[in-house]
């Protein structure tokens, strides 16, 4: 009812709940009406459905709304209308839509057993005593009541000194703390004592709840008393203060600290859960060391504990209560609200008491605060005096599940809840200046108030933000929306502090074309996105020079992305790539019929000293995801160029340029010269920005000022990707410089820790080193949601500023467009550089970070080298081959779900599973006792790829500084050589038996995952494969070619003859990411769950991994730069595992049961009509290569497995499902996210999904499918 009467639509983020509350609550803070934000978030459902369920599939022709929302929600139903531009006769909205599930369940149940409602009756009881199957346990709270009763008796200690208002005379303090969801107030007296208090939820108006609250206080207090200073804090804090006159706006950090400090003089730790968001403040020295706030994406605050009781019926108060004696504490995980969802409702269904759930939820609240946000490795980082506090805390479960996490006993105050007004309030008293009173609003004043929302456009700059303006009775306003403080009405206070954001932009772009008439040889169109931002300038002029009239996409906007929303296949990509689709139908739209969007894998290198210069994987290849899902570039005939080029060598870029565009016309002779004059005008953009870099230094010098090194990457300096974070920096009267406008003045003290292999993060890197020994200049790090390669760059950053005792700040954006963390952040940056300038702080080094610890030759015959689990086939078999050549190599268990906690505990956030469950594994065995720490090491295999697997070696070794075990080594496992440790060398014995075992595990994998589904006597096809694994890993030891290959002929006989039964079942191909493809406990043992649900697992030969890594350099050396002999090498390197596997082929051929694996260069042919083979980074071309063999051989059905957020899988998995699913009609291809917090039922749900139609698909005979014009591949009939 509310949405009926909207005016206007909001940008609300649709990635998920938690991200569109973030935009939501802000809106309702500022006064926006509740009728447009109804309307806005049905909006944001609408985009989440078609970006994000869609997955690029276009949403057209009939369309049935189905479900309780659509049925209920007529402004939903409208949403989608207007979105989709259905007519009315496309709407299919039947009766009882809202049931259909539930009769379509019926009418399933037709043909099934018929029982009496009686006996299904009595079958429900068996439900009361169900187990838990996914849900793991925690320990309880409370053992017992003695243990509930000694602590609250410890807590009942920590009280606040109070006084009675009614009886007060003199001057008071007010402490007004707008929080997202809660008003709090404080009013105190001269010497901190609580005369009054309020605390409610703010009902989605912070201001009318702060007028109630102080209509409340005014009513009971007396004349005598005087509120001679005001503060207000929170979110709410601007349009408070404005409104009703408030004294002093203070950020909430300073509140929180000043209320701690006087509750606990030297406090060195203070925690605070709100509602909606969590701060963490270091102290030291009296001074705010680091403010840690969490992100949009975390997991729920106290409002998603409220909201969570309030769906049972049941206030706060009741369900902490239920859940302080439960006996089994549900674990949750900790990693997002959704994926938390997703495990309540499992719990619920395995018969988990509320108390079991509200404790969980209290235990994962914490878990996140203090792994995910905070990301304690150890609780002696929390210092010796913590404070707890915010509402969150005073719900007895979570300062329980804090206390048992954390290992400490803490001190929660009684107003825990109240901190922030009464720090506030402390303010007040603090900074008054002893005469005068108060100018906030008095009771009559406020009986008058009155206020009206309006909503416009600012207009003034290409933002155009949309402005919302509280005019208040008086005729003053309040205007927030604005990025800048011009849209509030107030023109830049001084219009000389620079902005290189702005700069750079401009100089980026500032090129003019050539007219229509000019241009002889036509338009030609760049998108505004990704790389162009970095090589704009080299393009721009190339095609000028060409004779092109060069078409730049318009600047970014939420316009521009939504017109791409519908050709998106992956709703977890990062917004810069998010926006490239916008972009290109911007020019599509235009009639532009030649697009130009480069592959670039290689930046030109800026520091020798760098491992490599890659580009992240979305910036060298996302042009293959537009080229594969814009099938408006087919219809519409435009000619779309996406060639990879070796933009890091001038000569070869000349080549390869040529041969792309001689189809142009365009001679040999004109490029060479276009190049040349790109090149100059490129490294001139680059010099400029470096000059000006210098002048705003030479500026901040001359003036005093401070400057923040807004540091991150090109695209970045795209405003609709900042959301004007460089304009709200120059608000607080603070130079913004960007990366690179800095990086060339230090030099990187190498080695740093993590693999240095991509070239903006060079920079980046750089540009820490510059910072860390200046006193006037901070580094704030931008973080693109979803950005895996983060992971690693956001920790080294902050060891290389921390090194020198200075300020780590990140941001983290998305489309999420509000700037409350963020201007929480850098105000408190602010202060905390405010305060060190007025104790005289002087960067200096503080500590040295630990030296990589070397593998020495002495410690190869008396160290255990513990391996991470990938394969349980395969590795035990290469670990009697590294046994044999003289390691003593283990390889840890397959299945531990420890590994995943103790992996959160130490790798960043961001990190992609198998990256937390390899250094999980690593980690928990260091710990277990079980091995002597000053005789172990480590061995992680890298293969020197652009993804983010070849820094596992750096996360490893961050977790060994972390946990103080920075002397185990840690050995790279690397063809390429890329570390050097004296003790360990591949050597051809090695080489031989590592081989041996990869070809047996291959053909064990193959063999017994063909025969096990169709066994005849349960059992008897594992009980042959354990048979054989025994011999096999005989023959590994030995190494000898003749007992290898009559192994081969053996296994196979053996298999080729179980005994079997003769039924058809479906094929289910496993591909994706190469860890979570094998590990079983990565994957939730999918092989298990397909063969449990009577299909059978087609995996893919882990050798084909190697041979794909050796064909790479084909490309690299045809299109690229790569030399001629790491091309000879590597062809060499294919021909000796072919060789190996050669005997295995040809049994595999001539057998009745089993196909021998294709050849490299037969995958490779395959998909290049589909894909470039230059998509190297991850499992890249091979990815998709996988999914087409599969295809080929008549397996249809594909469960496609990736780490939530995947880089590369972005491009090669799920970006390629549209475009194999139009070559393959057949295709039934699921897309499934793995993750820690990830829910197994989720993932198991989209399996079966997929399963329903394999299954039926198997009803249907070939010849079926081919009256119906349906391609039918040739084996298709056997094994469909």
């Amino acid at each position: 009812e509310l949405a009926k009467k909207h005016k206007v639509i909001y940008p609300i983020a649709a990635r998920c709940g938690v991200f569109a509350k973030t935009d939501v609550q802000p809106l309702l803070n500022e006064g926006a009406a509740k009728e447009d934000i109804a309307a806005s978030i049905f909006q944001s459902v609408v985009n989440q459905t078609v970006s994000g369920l869609a997955c690029g599939r276009p949403i057209k022709g009939n369309v049935a709304f189905l479900g309780g929302p659509l049925y209920y929600l007529s402004e939903l139903r409208k949403r989608f209308k207007e979105t989709l531009n259905l007519s009315d006769d496309q709407v299919i909205f039947p009766q009882n839509s809202q049931l259909f599930v539930a009769i379509g369940a019926a009418l399933c149940s037709k043909n099934g057993e018929i029982i009496s409602f009686k006996e299904l009756r009595d079958r429900a009881a068996v439900l009361d005593g169900a187990g838990t199957y996914e849900i793991e346990r925690l320990r309880p709270l409370f053992k017992d009541e003695n243990e509930l009763d000694a602590f609250r008796r410890r807590h009942e200690k920590n009280k606040i000194r109070r006084k009675d208002l009614k009886n007060f005379s003199g001057n008071c303090y007010l402490g007004i703390d707008a929080g997202s969801t809660t008003t709090k107030i404080a009013l105190i007296d001269d010497n901190g004592a609580l005369l009054y208090s309020y605390y409610a939820g703010n009902g989605g108006s912070p201001l009318k709840s702060v007028i109630e609250a102080l209509k409340q206080l005014y009513s009971i207090m007396p004349d005598t008393a005087i509120i001679a200073n005001s503060t207000v804090t929170g979110y709410g804090e601007g349009l408070i203060k404005s409104a009703l006159c408030v004294d002093i706006g203070e950020v909430e950090t300073i509140a929180h600290y000043k209320a701690a400090e006087s509750f606990l003089p030297g406090v060195d730790f203070i925690l605070d859960i709100g509602g909606q968001d969590m701060k963490c403040l270091r102290i030291k020295d009296g001074v705010i060391d680091s403010v840690i706030l969490n992100e949009a994406c975390s997991s729920g605050c106290g409002s998603f504990i409220e909201t969570f009781a309030h769906s049972l019926g049941m206030n706060v108060e009741e369900f902490a209560q239920a859940a302080l004696m439960a006996e089994e504490p549900v674990d949750l995980g900790s990693r997002c609200t959704v994926f938390m969802n997703s495990r309540v409702k499992q719990a619920q269904k395995e018969g988990a008491s509320v108390g079991e759930i509200s404790a969980g939820l209290s235990y994962s609240v914490v878990k996140n605060a203090l792994h995910k946000v905070i990301k304690v490795r150890d609780p002696k980082d929390l210092g010796e005096k913590i404070i707890v506090q915010g509402g969150t805390f005073l719900n007895d479960a979570v300062l329980r599940s804090f206390e048992l996490v954390s290992e400490r006993e803490v001190i929660r105050p009684d107003i825990a809840g109240l901190m922030g007004a009464y720090g506030a309030a402390l303010i007040s008293r603090e900074r008054y200046k002893g005469e005068g009173e108060s100018t906030i609003l008095k009771a009559q004043q406020l009986d008058n108030f009155s206020f009206e929302v309006l909503m416009r456009r600012c207009g003034i700059c290409g933002n155009n933000c949309l402005l919302t303006i509280n005019k208040f009775n008086d005729g003053r306003e309040f205007v927030s929306g604005n990025r800048c403080e011009r849209g509030a009405g107030n023109e830049k206070t001084d219009s000389s502090i620079p902005n290189l954001f702005e700069y750079k932009y401009r100089r980026t772009f500032s090129f003019t074309p050539l007219s229509a008439k000019e241009a002889v040889r036509g338009t030609i169109g760049i998108p505004r996105v990704l790389n162009i931002y970095e090589n704009y300038p080299f393009w721009f002029t190339f095609f000028t020079e060409l004779g092109f009239r060069v078409e730049l996409s318009p600047r970014s906007s939420r316009k521009i992305y939504e017109l791409g929303i519908e050709t998106m296949p992956s709703e977890s990509v990062c917004y810069p790539a998010k926006l490239a689709h916008g972009h290109i139908m911007s020019l599509i739209n235009r009639g532009i019929k030649l697009i130009f969007m480069p592959c670039i894998p290689y930046e030109r290198k800026e520091d020798e000293g760098a491992n490599n210069c890659y580009n992240c994987p979305i910036v060298t290849s996302y042009s293959e995801v537009i080229k594969n899902n814009m099938e408006q570039l087919r219809n519409k005939g435009i000619k779309f160029l996406n060639p990879f080029l070796p933009y890091n060598d001038k000569k070869r870029l000349k080549e390869r340029l040529h041969e792309e565009l001689k189809s142009l016309g365009v001679s040999k002779k004109e490029v060479d010269k276009a190049v040349e004059k790109a090149w100059r005008e490129d490294e001139k953009f680059k010099s400029d920005i470096r000059k000006k870099g210098e002048e705003v230094l030479e500026y901040l010098e001359k003036t005093g000022r401070k400057g923040i090194v807004l540091a991150g990457r090109p695209y970045h300096i795209d405003p609709e990707i900042n959301h004007g974070i460089p304009n709200l920096i120059t608000s607080f009267g603070m130079a913004v410089l960007t990366e690179d406008s800095v990086s060339h003045l230090a030099k990187i003290e190498r080695p740093i820790r993590v693999v240095d292999q991509w070239m903006y993060h060079t920079r980046l890197y750089a540009a820490a080193h510059f910072v860390r020994t200046q006193s006037n200049l901070e580094l704030v790090q931008l973080n693109s949601f979803g950005c895996g390669l983060d992971a690693v760059t956001t920790d080294q950053v902050q060891e290389i500023l921390q090194e020198y005792g200075k300020i780590y700040t990140v941001l983290k954006i998305d489309e999420v467009s509000n700037l409350g963390a963020a201007r929480i952040r850098i105000r408190s940056l602010k202060a905390a550089m405010d305060e060190r300038e007025e104790n005289g702080f002087k960067p200096k080094r503080i500590y040295t970070a630990p030296k990589k610890a070397v593998f020495t030759e002495e410690m190869r015959t008396r160290h255990t080298i513990l391996a991470p689990q990938m394969s349980p086939i395969h590795f035990q078999l290469l670990q009697e081959a590294f046994k044999a050549s003289g390691y003593n190599l283990e390889v840890l268990p397959s299945v531990d779900k420890m590994a995943v906690d103790e992996g959160l505990k130490y790798v960043n956030n961001d990190a992609c599973y198998p990256s937390i469950l390899v250094v999980g594994q690593l980690m928990e065995a260091l710990k277990s006792g079980k091995y002597d720490l000053n005789n172990t090491s480590l061995i992680i295999s890298q293969t020197g790829g652009g993804c983010r697997a070849t820094n596992y070696i750096g996360f490893i070794r961050k977790a060994l500084n972390d946990a103080g075990l920075s002397h185990i080594p840690v050995i790279s496992l690397s063809a390429l050589g890329l570390e050097k440790n004296p003790g360990f060398r591949i050597t051809p014995g090695l080489i031989n038996k590592s081989l041996i075992a990869m070809v047996y595990g291959d053909l064990l994998m193959r063999v017994l995952y063909r025969v096990r589904p169709y066994e005849k006597i349960k059992g008897s096809a594992n009980r042959l494969y354990s048979m054989w694994m025994k011999k096999c890993k005989e023959s590994v030891r030995c190494g000898k070619h003749n007992l290898f290959k009559k192994t081969i002929r053996e296994i196979v006989s053996d298999f080729d003859n179980l005994e079997t039964v003769n039924t058809k079942k479906p094929r289910v191909g496993i591909v994706g990411e190469i860890l979570v493809k094998y590990h079983p406990t990565a994957n939730n043992n999918i092989v298990d769950v397909v063969e449990k649900e009577g299909a059978e697992a087609v995996v893919p030969d882990l050798t084909d991994f190697l041979l794909y890594c050796a064909y790479n350099e084909n490309f690299k050396y045809r299109y690229l730069s790569s030399g001629f002999l790491k091309f000879l090498a590597n062809n060499a390197a294919i021909a000796g595992i072919e060789l190996y596997r050669r005997e295995m082929k040809k049994v595999l051929e001539n057998s009745n049961r089993f196909e021998p694996p294709q050849n490299i260069h037969k995958l490779a042919a395959s998909v290049k009509d589909i894909l470039s083979l230059g998509n190297h980074t991850g499992e890249g071309w091979f990815l998709t290569a996988e999914m087409v063999e599969l295809l080929d051989s008549g397996v249809n059905n594909i469960v496609c497995m990736q780490p939530f957020a995947c880089l590369p899988n972005h491009v090669t998995g799920k970006g390629m499902i549209k475009e194999l699913k139009r070559r393959y009609p057949l295709a039934n291809i699921v897309a499934v996210d793995y993750d820690p917090g990830a829910s197994e039922v989720n993932q198991l749900n989209r399996i079966k999904l997929m399963l329903s139609a394999a299954f039926k698909n198997l009803s249907q005979s070939c010849e079926e499918l081919l009256q119906k014009n349906v391609y039918c591949s040739p084996q298709s009939s056997m094994n469909i």
